[in-house]
């Protein structure tokens, strides 16, 4: 009987135990939401809304992945927000394009707008794009040879057409395609204009684009 009462005894302990640390997870993470906008202050355009999660950023911040279920309902939410061209016209000009990969700047407090004119793409703080580049992130897969390796040797012909409109919804919403992606959500966060993300499309899929020799 003593042994059996010591081991109820030691499983009440540990259902306890497990309480406790489940609600300490909860306020650990109401600490951690207080310090975040308690630290962060709005000043020119930064807003304390940056510091506010939807609800695919909530499920990807939390110490485990999202299940299975989970991923598939964000990425069909996010799936639906994407905006394809409302002219129809994917490609731009690779040209400007590749302005828009060098370019970082944008939406700090120290800019008179976040309109998305005045941003760049930032691509290289991620990706290699140009083999000519010695300086380049790699949080995300090379694009060298992007379009190349996927045989787009025309843009506008209709065998290209399902990576096209991929790449396009990649650019809008990374999320519509990998839930927890970390790469930014361009359109969807009107961090680029629709002409921005053709020109990034170009500098991606022409055959003349650098990325494509």
């Amino acid at each position: 009987m003593k042994i059996q009462h010591l081991a109820a005894l030691a499983a009440l302990s540990c259902l306890a135990a497990g309480a406790a640390q489940a609600q300490t997870a909860k306020q650990l993470d109401k600490q951690a939401t207080e310090m975040m906008q308690a630290s962060f202050r709005e000043q020119g355009i930064a807003k304390l809304d940056r510091v506010n999660q939807d609800e695919a950023q909530k499920a990807c911040s939390q110490a485990k992945p999202p299940p299975p279920a989970v991923v598939k309902k964000i990425e069909a939410a996010q799936m639906a927000t994407i905006k394809w061209p409302s002219d129809g016209q994917f490609i731009g000009d690779w040209k400007e394009g590749e302005k828009l990969s060098q370019s970082g700047r944008g939406m700090t407090w120290t800019d008179a707008s976040t309109a998305p004119a005045k941003n760049g793409a930032m691509c290289y703080n991620c990706h290699q794009i140009d083999k000519k580049e010695v300086s380049f992130g790699t949080i995300g897969p090379s694009l060298w040879n992007y379009g190349k390796l996927r045989g787009v040797t025309d843009p506008a012909d209709p065998a290209a057409a399902a990576i096209v409109k991929y790449t396009w919804g990649k650019l809008w919403n990374s999320k519509a395609y990998s839930a927890c992606s970390h790469m930014p959500r361009f359109g969807h966060a009107e961090l680029l204009n629709e002409q921005q993300i053709r020109d990034v499309m170009a500098l991606l899929l022409d055959p003349k684009s650098p990325v494509n020799q």
